[in-house]
């Protein structure tokens, strides 16, 4: 709902939050467009360009704003999947009016809430030197993000096109810096991927971008330059091997994607931020009333030589056993198991309680790798047909991997997939891929990308397994703020082998992998158990997984910092809170902890010293507090 207030004109425009206290200042200066913000008086965002480079012309100099316009936004929704079922996003907005030297027309539009920013641009059809114009190239974006000195960055390079294993790349998995100075240069020289933590000297600020659709490309950040700081970037012409634009081509009239800002004196709204989602709208129903759940997933530590008929009856016994809703079956079962096969393995899941979900390539001509099926994903026709026999045999989900960049013509690939597996009740994964823009809410029957460092890297060598305790207790505050994230896999064996005594550790306790499984969001979560882990894990923690919720009415930000710990506290849509808390540090975290807004909590689920699990009754004190000693990568869950 918008509602409008009085039109007015300035140099410099101002709009502020609800309750006043972040502030977005407009200035036009010689012709060129900036914006900063402060938040509680504090400058957060310094002077950051504004602009586009469109066909129709250079709109990043020589502007004048014609008008403006201050209004309020709100939207109350509810939602599926994410961290929180429900919001109620309220907001003022302002639009400007701006045009060039040669009567070239566009408008900023900013909506700020409490402590979020979003912004795009919108252009009008138009007549210019008595042609009217019906559609726009944007080339190029000038829009900066350019912080005061001192900031530090979390955020993660992009890798260039047509690189990584079987060229594959790029596809978001790249490790992330650790508090590095904004002028430290990026690893490929590509500038870096969304979304981008940034550790201010005065709070922090997160950086993405949501609402990308088929109509328009997705983008990144560049490197950092001083004086102007980050700005967005489109992608490279080499991704998607070469094959469509590097620019985003648009009808008139017509808008970008949101440039989103979450900005903080503390963690908290940066944990807890849902401006992803509150600035999009759904881009069609729900065919069906998809299920959340859990899914187990042999690939992960069988690899390629589990992909057979007889294990994926034992990973289907196993979720049956657990009471997991789903099991995935990986790459090569067209090979290994065989359509037919296929059908009858289905009909046996159903039969245990579970369904199936089943991996794709999302084609073979943007990358060069070899599993099969291929070219089920590409086409309209294809997967008409590949759909609707996965409909016919009850498969309830597809997970789709390796694609080609950010391209609008890769967006427009994810979208139709998301689309036509709406049609036949398909919820879909993506891997190997971008990440994700506002999809939850857009796309009904979308549960989570990829989009990470995950936890496949643990088994290929033991250097993730070294960093996976940083990896976790960052991505609450960064890759999974902003949107769904299959990590792939709460970890139950001690050892990366099918046999559970060779290969290399994993390093997390497992109360750690344990408390993952609620500090990670993602509607669909796998729990990578093995089958030998039902004669191996105490019955306590048996019992804990076969309860794991995921999804969640409400999520809160407890304590924490980027790649050290993580506590926050969600409740399941059944009203049971969790408190969850993972601590990456070599030594052991004490904290203090007040459970009275949680309602009834009983049970600490805890490592003793030597880094052992253990179920304890909770015991507070007579404030409602409990102290409680995380050990070094170890993990720790109140419920």
């Amino acid at each position: 709902m918008l509602a409008s207030s009085v039109l007015c004109w300035a140099d410099d425009v101002s709009v502020s939050s609800p309750n006043g206290k972040l502030v977005v200042t407009v200035s036009e200066q010689g012709g060129l467009l900036s914006y900063q913000a402060t938040l509680d008086g504090q400058q957060m965002l310094t002077p950051s360009a504004l602009g586009l480079n469109t066909s129709l012309g250079d709109l990043t100099n020589e502007l004048s704003i014609i008008n403006h316009q201050l209004s309020t936004v709100s939207n109350a929704y509810q939602m599926r999947g994410t961290k929180a079922s429900s919001a109620d996003y309220k907001a003022n907005a302002l639009t400007m009016d701006i045009q060039n030297k040669d009567g070239v027309k566009f408008s900023v539009v900013f909506q700020v809430s409490d402590n979020d920013i979003a912004f795009r641009y919108t252009m009008p059809r138009q007549t210019i030197k008595r042609r009217e114009y019906k559609r726009v190239r944007i080339l190029s974006e000038k829009s900066g993000f350019n912080f005061p000195d001192g900031t530090t960055t979390f955020i993660s390079p992009q890798i260039g096109p047509e690189s990584g294993w079987e060229q594959t790349k790029p596809s978001y998995e790249e490790p992330y810096s650790n508090d590095a100075p904004m002028t430290a240069k990026s690893r490929f020289g590509h500038g870096y991927i969304f979304p981008a933590l940034f550790h201010l000297t005065n709070g922090w600020a997160l950086v993405s971008e949501t609402g990308v659709t088929s109509a328009y490309c997705g983008s990144h950040l560049s490197d950092y330059q001083a004086g102007s700081g980050y700005t967005v970037a489109y992608p490279d012409p080499g991704e998607n091997n070469g094959f469509g634009n590097e620019f985003a081509a648009i009808p008139l009239p017509g808008e970008t994607p949101w440039r989103t800002i979450t900005l903080g004196s503390t963690l908290k709204p940066i944990l807890e931020t849902t401006i992803s989602y509150d600035v999009v709208e759904p881009r069609y129903k729900a065919s069906t009333d998809y299920k959340p759940g859990r899914y187990t997933w042999s690939w992960l530590i069988g690899q390629d030589n589990s992909v057979n008929y007889d294990d994926q009856v034992r990973f289907i016994d196993l979720a049956s056993t657990m009471g997991f809703e789903y099991c995935l079956v990986d790459n090569w079962w067209d090979q290994n198991i065989g359509r037919e096969r296929m059908g009858e393995l289905s009909k046996y899941a159903q039969s245990k309680g579970v369904h199936l979900l089943v991996w794709y390539n999302s084609n073979g001509f943007w990358n060069d790798a070899p599993q099969t099926p291929r070219n089920c994903m590409n086409t309209a026709i294809a997967r008409e047909k590949e759909m609707s026999w996965l409909e016919s045999i009850g498969v309830k989900g597809i997970k789709v991997d390796f694609f080609g960049g950010d391209k609008q013509q890769t967006m427009q690939l994810y979208e139709d997939i998301l689309s036509d597996a709406n049609r036949h009740g398909l919820q879909v994964v993506f891997h190997g891929c971008t990440v994700p823009r506002g999809w939850e809410k857009m796309y009904p029957n979308f549960v989570a990308s990829e989009a990470v460092l995950a936890s496949e890297n643990l088994f290929f060598g033991e250097g993730a397994t070294i960093t996976e305790g940083f990896d976790l207790t960052l991505h609450p505050f960064c890759r999974n703020a902003t949107a769904s994230m299959d990590w792939g896999g709460v970890i139950m064996n001690k050892w990366m082998a099918p046999d559970n005594k060779s290969r290399h550790t994993r390093k997390t306790t497992d109360i750690f992998e344990m408390a993952s499984g609620i500090t990670m969001q993602t509607s669909v979560q796998c729990v990578a158990m093995q089958p030998n882990n039902l004669q191996e894990l105490p019955q306590f923690e048996m019992d804990f997984l076969r309860e794991l919720p995921t999804t969640w009415q409400e999520t809160r930000f407890i304590d924490g910092y980027p790649g050290k710990y993580v506590v926050m506290a969600r409740q399941a849509t059944n009203g049971q809170w969790y408190i969850a808390g993972l601590n990456a540090q070599k030594e052991p975290l004490t904290l203090t902890i007040d459970i009275t807004a949680f309602g009834q909590l009983n049970s600490l689920y805890i490592d003793n010293k030597k880094g052992e699990p253990t179920l304890t009754t909770l015991k507070p004190n007579k404030k409602g507090q409990v102290k409680v000693t995380i050990q070094p990568n170890g993990g720790m869950i109140i419920k």
